[in-house]
């Protein structure tokens, strides 16, 4: 390809209140990251048009599924809510779920942060913990509730991954703000780094030229981690061919 790749993110959503009509947005330090790695950011807002959805990716070369602080509703991977389930967004996990689909039929680049990998993992058929404190009794947390810009527990990295290419280097800090896990990975996707009690914490697809989920935040550790600028880096080069 020529020029900069076109890398839609998905924005976030917030309903409506007495005092705001419904919202779509986006925390800034995702185009930031993709900017700096050489690419062009475009915002996916929520929507029901499958048509637009089409569109939307003829003018993208590669796709960020953004975090956010909800829930997959379960019934998208065959169970029943349970009373610790989290806030759900309808109207964002359906767009993203179905916008996920159409770009794995196109092998388009995708790279899935927190919430994103989640998505990523439910459209290829794996299942979450609903909640790591009442399914995963002995996990460690990851709910990190101070510092983002810095690692709240170690992950262990798969040798020769997609993402060993990025941090090079088998025991790494994340930053993870999560209380929803990957309990079983989707159709060809490879765990690629666990927490050190088991978790899952990266997926990748062993049938497409790049699909990465990580369950921490790239972008805010990555204006002072260069292995963390390099995810974004390699979903760069993966537009380009």
């Amino acid at each position: 390809m020529s020029g900069a790749p076109i890398i839609g993110i998905t924005a976030d959503w917030a309903d409506a209140t007495p005092f705001r009509e419904p919202t779509v947005f986006l925390h800034h330090r995702y185009c930031r990251e993709v900017e700096r790695a050489g690419g062009v950011p475009l915002i996916l807002p929520p929507g029901k048009s499958t048509k637009n959805l089409d569109h939307s990716l003829d003018r993208i070369d590669g796709l960020i599924i953004s975090g956010g602080d909800f829930d997959i509703h379960p019934r998208h991977y065959g169970e029943k809510p349970i009373a610790k389930l989290g806030d759900i967004i309808p109207e964002r996990t359906e767009f993203e779920l179905e916008l996920i689909l159409r770009a794995l039929r196109r092998d388009l680049p995708i790279l899935g942060i927190c919430g994103g990998a989640q998505a990523i993992n439910v459209v290829l058929g794996g299942s979450l913990y609903q909640d790591i404190a009442t399914q995963v009794p002995n996990a460690v947390s990851h709910r990190q509730s101070k510092m983002k810009e810095r690692g709240g527990h170690s992950i262990l990295v798969t040798a020769k991954t997609l993402l060993a290419r990025a941090v090079t280097r088998r025991v790494v800090e994340v930053n993870t703000t999560h209380h929803q896990a990957i309990k079983n990975a989707g159709k060809n996707l490879l765990v690629s780094a666990q927490a050190l009690d088991g978790l899952t914490e990266a997926v990748e697809s062993t049938n497409h030229a790049f699909v990465l989920g990580v369950q921490w935040h790239p972008e805010v550790l990555a204006p002072k981690r260069a292995d963390q600028r390099r995810i974004f880096s390699l979903l760069i080069a993966a537009c380009r061919g």
